[in-house]
């Protein structure tokens, strides 16, 4: 599989893609304390794209296992892993599965899904920057891509927190998403 031209951009070649696990980081910000920001990611994740021969049909899925976010720092991924947040035992993945592309703008793209997290899914708005393509030593075309995105974790039931003596609150409401990543050719 290779590049085309469309709407005078390169893209990829109509067909299905797997998210590279071993090059794709699916990574996530919040506001801690009103003042910094903690940064976390998931280790364990499943996903495809399916590019259409009008890449405004194409559609994408991936599959998040809840278990394996990671901050760096063991409490507190035990906290974020507890019923007070993720509630893993009981809701073990989060799913994001397209339901259009709405527009373009030379190689970014909003694209529209529903994000499932605790069994609540909401409709969000990703931006997706296509970020170009090369081949790998094993001649596979791979391509790259950006996607960022904010969320208020209170929709999805993630309601949680402290108030701190000096106002405000322990955790924010509003969640960055930011995805950075590869992906190849399904075989």
């Amino acid at each position: 599989m290779s590049t085309r031209t469309w709407d005078g951009i390169d893209v990829p070649a109509a067909g299905v893609y797997k998210l590279d696990v071993m090059h794709t980081n699916i990574g996530f910000v919040a506001k801690h304390m009103m003042v910094s920001k903690v940064r976390g990611h998931f280790t364990e994740f499943d996903g495809s794209v399916t590019i259409a021969e009008n890449p405004l049909d194409s559609a994408a899925e991936i599959t998040i296992k809840t278990a394996s976010i990671s901050t760096g720092q063991a409490d507190r991924d035990g906290h974020l892993r507890s019923d007070d947040f993720l509630a893993v035992e009981k809701f073990p993945e989060i799913t994001f599965r397209t339901n259009r592309v709405v527009s373009h703008s030379d190689e970014e793209f909003v694209v529209l899904g529903d994000l499932t997290i605790r069994d609540v899914s909401r409709e969000v708005e990703l931006k997706v920057e296509y970020n170009g393509s090369g081949t790998n030593p094993w001649g596979q075309t791979v391509w790259a891509y950006t996607i960022n995105a904010e969320i208020n974790r209170e929709d999805f039931g993630l309601t949680w927190n402290q108030a701190l003596e000096t106002g405000g609150v322990l955790v924010g409401k509003k969640i960055k998403l930011e995805i950075e990543g590869e992906a190849n050719p399904a075989a």
